[in-house]
């Protein structure tokens, strides 16, 4: 593709070195690309250097056709997969994969890995099985869940095992609101089986697409400063380990070990199995107001307290903050009566039409949209749109300015209250594929919010204007009360300690190689200067799903040092050693974040 394409840029140049050459009677010498031709002598009659020039015109032109002609046979002979348009741009690499070969890889495609070991056990005897199996031979076995990790934490070459068709609800006791489920559950398929039980999880993340056991493994949380990240909610676990087999863990069981292994990044055992603590199905409230930093300020405590669930959605560029809050519908009151002042299509007025007028405007330019077709406007969501619209010029700081004004428009004409089961309420439309940037930090106690969390986004969003980063919206800010789990981000042992947490994001508009390699680029600049700037200033540590490992060796050793000073790295290896010594579960990942001394 890029061979073709260079040859294009070649033939222009060279017919303007033509125009050049016919205008002044006198070429440069042609580019080494072709063979040397002698110069033209100026002692010539002037109907004889007519014929030569002519001569000379038609052996260039010769030349440059011979050349398109092989840069079309090149290009059409070794042409790209479609599934293979937002892969690294490099010459040929995507060459037809062996049929055994399986390509793995997560959800925004910014990660993947090919193998020749995919397995998917049916039961926990298969599963059993396989780990022993795999020890045995010394065989990776890197466990992976639905693959919607942002860092592909799951992945590895060497091969992985998904629980996929372990999904089944094991258990349900009503009278103490558990279930026991096989890991490979998804969390919708989870939730639309105990509802009929009255009963439902306590917190989610923003989707429902995670397996049990990934959404465990990587310490992933909802919102809410009184409710845990949802490692908290397993009270017993069953591990398929490879040197020790199956072993249950519980609160009652080996405490230290279940607690280290509930947030155990897979590298300790496969989690075949989890008892959940569940709550009581209830319907909420949502409201949607839109507010601003000193009002913001004004009202963060009482917000955190009095809300059961509360985020901030920052639109960067601009002072506007989107405040959702979800409470339980009032047993007395009954949801609230609401009419909106504006209709959906008045709330996405001004996003449309600063897409009619962008579109027009990049055409003009002769700017390449994605889609060259037409589709209706009026068919989109506000994140599908949003996404069309980044994709015309997604690293223009002034273009994604605009799309955040009309962005903020669009919640200040979205504001109002939505009624539902809290299954349906507290999920959030996060747009499309897309890098992410997770941090975590202590934000005070419940009683005595410290303030650190807004200090935080003000450093962020002054940073973000000063470096002219063309950030788009928006920075998501939730809360959590502490896990026991020590190697979850939000770990304490004081009860009372809430942690936010706050992500950064560029979003992937596009599946042309070129501009998402750009964006790629463009992100990690923003996530480098977010991490100098405000990490160890607050004490943040980044989301284990959402963690990137540096290429660079300084860096990467610096990541490793932090990494020790707040999680028990030591206590986490010794027990990989016990239960994973020949480290089949581990993966490149696992081993630079958490290296060990010894060699297998």
């Amino acid at each position: 593709m890029f061979r073709s394409h260079s040859l294009k840029r070649s033939f222009q140049t060279h017919l303007k070195t033509l125009v050049h050459c016919s205008q002044f009677q006198s070429p440069p010498p042609p580019p080494l690309l072709f063979s040397p031709i002698r110069t033209l002598s100026t002692a010539s009659s002037s109907s004889s250097s007519s014929s030569s020039s002519d001569s000379e015109l038609r052996k260039y032109l010769g030349y440059s056709a011979l050349l398109l002609f092989c840069g079309a046979a090149t290009y059409y002979s070794f042409p790209f997969p479609e599934n293979a348009k937002h892969k690294k741009a490099q010459l040929f690499r995507y060459a037809p994969l062996p049929e055994d070969l399986h390509t793995v890889s997560n959800w925004s495609g910014t990660h993947e890995v090919q193998t020749r070991h995919f397995h998917q056990p049916e039961n926990i005897q298969q599963l059993e099985q396989l780990v022993k199996e795999a020890n045995e031979k010394r065989a990776k076995l890197r466990p992976v869940g639905s693959g919607l990790s942002p860092n592909g934490i799951g992945l590895a070459r060497g091969g992985m095992v998904n629980l996929a068709l372990m999904d089944k609800v094991v258990e349900v006791d009503k009278e103490k609101k558990r279930v026991r489920v096989q890991a490979g559950i998804r969390v919708q398929q989870l939730v639309d089986e105990i509802k009929d039980y009255g009963l439902t999880l306590q917190n989610f993340a923003s989707i429902r697409e995670q397996q049990i056991g990934g959404i465990l493994q990587v310490g992933a949380h909802g919102t809410g400063a009184k409710l845990p990240p949802i490692d908290e909610q397993v009270i017993s676990m069953k591990l398929v380990t490879p040197a020790k087999g199956t072993i249950e863990l519980s609160k009652e069981k080996d405490p230290e070990l279940f607690y280290l292994a509930r947030c155990g990044l897979g590298g300790l055992g496969v989690v075949a199995e989890v008892t959940i603590q569940c709550v009581e199905r209830e319907e909420l409230v949502e409201h949607t107001t839109v507010a601003n930093m000193n009002d913001i300020k004004k009202n963060h405590k009482k917000r955190l307290s009095e809300n059961k669930h509360v985020k901030y959605l920052y639109i960067p560029y601009t002072d506007t903050v989107v405040v959702v809050t979800c409470n339980p519908v009032s047993k007395w009151k009954g949801p609230p009566k609401f009419k909106p002042k504006y209709t959906k299509d008045e709330a996405m007025q001004q996003v449309r039409e600063l897409y009619k007028e962008s579109l027009k405007k990049y055409r003009a330019r002769e700017i390449t949209t994605p889609d060259s077709k037409e589709p209706d406007i009026n068919e989109f969501s506000f994140t599908e749109l949003r996404d069309k619209l980044l994709a015309l010029d997604p690293l223009n700081k002034d273009h994604v300015m605009k799309v955040n004004h009309a962005e903020a428009e669009f919640w200040r004409k979205s504001e109002g209250y939505r009624t539902g089961w809290s299954d349906e309420i507290l999920g959030f439309d996060c747009g499309g594929q897309q890098w992410v940037s997770e941090t975590c930090f202590p934000a005070g106690t419940l009683s005595k919010p410290s303030m650190k969390d807004l200090e935080y986004i003000e450093e962020l969003k002054l940073l973000i204007e000063k470096e002219e980063i063309p950030a788009p919206a928006p920075i998501e800010q939730r809360w959590t009360a502490r896990s026991q789990s020590p190697m979850s981000p939000a770990s304490s042992s004081k009860e009372d300690d809430i942690f936010s947490w706050v992500g950064i994001i560029m979003y992937l508009p596009t599946m042309d190689a070129r501009q998402r390699k750009s964006i790629t680029e463009e992100f990690f600049h923003y996530r480098h200067l977010t991490q100098a700037q405000l990490w160890d200033k607050y004490s943040a540590y980044e989301h284990w799903a959402k963690i990137e490992v540096p290429k660079d060796k300084e860096q990467l050793e610096a990541l490793q040092a932090r990494l020790r000073a707040c999680f028990p790295v030591e206590a986490y290896n010794k027990a990989r050693r016990e239960f994973d010594p020949n480290r089949i579960l581990s993966n490149n990942m696992l081993e630079k974040l958490f290296p060990l001394s010894d060699n297998v």
